[in-house]
């Protein structure tokens, strides 16, 4: 799918806004402030990959799994979060990006148990291994780990941004590190749990993490 919100934030505001009025209670609250926070984080100068075209490029995958979500609302909510906080050299992102959200959806009046719901699909982000059934698991993770199906001069791009971003880690030891997150993703008895996911982006997602390591091992 094209990216139709990558290069516009207005487009990225109206859909914040849009997918925050169709899940609260509260009618009157101005979803345009936490738009604009939200879009302050994803453009901060540390990110390379972890930037507003890769929201828009889940939020896009998200429409195309939207069948598959039980509450595919709740699941862009997650989307908008799952990176808000992000600080390449902090192992704690993810855990971050929850509270975040648990803080910001409360005060929206987004239900209670919908703002648990939310921060659970982010915290799922740390390993990408939905249990089985968690529909809204499943599609956010498929949604966020898509780009590894994409073909090899995106998917290059892909990884040279992520390198960027981890340009603080000499090169040695983050050929070892990544190497060893790649092979956690290809133990995953599958990579991508929707129907979708599985037929369309599990095949070259493979192929894609086989090479890289492959790459990798060699230089190391």
């Amino acid at each position: 799918m094209t990216h139709e919100y990558e290069n516009d934030p207005r487009e990225l505001r109206e859909h914040w806004a849009r997918t925050l009025r169709a899940t609260t209670d509260t009618p009157d609250i101005d979803p345009y402030p936490y738009a604009d926070n939200l879009l302050g984080r994803w453009a901060e100068p540390q990110r390379k990959y972890h930037t507003t075209a890769h929201l828009a490029a889940v939020l896009d995958r998200i429409d195309v799994l939207e069948g598959h979500a039980a509450e595919p609302e709740l699941v862009r909510l997650a989307a908008w979060f799952h990176d808000a906080v992000y600080l390449p050299e902090r192992s704690e992102n993810e855990e971050r990006s929850a509270v975040l959200a648990e803080r910001a959806l409360t005060e929206t009046g987004l239900p209670a148990g919908h703002v648990a719901e939310v921060a659970r699909l982010v915290r799922l982000t740390v390993t990408h291994d939905p249990a089985e059934g968690d529909a809204n698991g499943e599609a956010l993770c498929d949604a966020d780990l898509a780009i590894l199906a994409a073909p090899p001069e995106a998917y290059a791009a892909y990884t040279k941004a992520v390198r960027e971003e981890y340009g603080f880690v000499p090169d040695e030891a983050f050929r070892e590190g990544r190497a060893a997150i790649l092979r956690q993703l290809l133990d995953l008895s599958r990579l991508f749990r929707t129907p979708h996911g599985a037929a369309h982006w599990e095949s070259p997602a493979r192929d894609n993490l086989t090479t890289e390591l492959d790459l990798l091992d060699t230089s190391l």
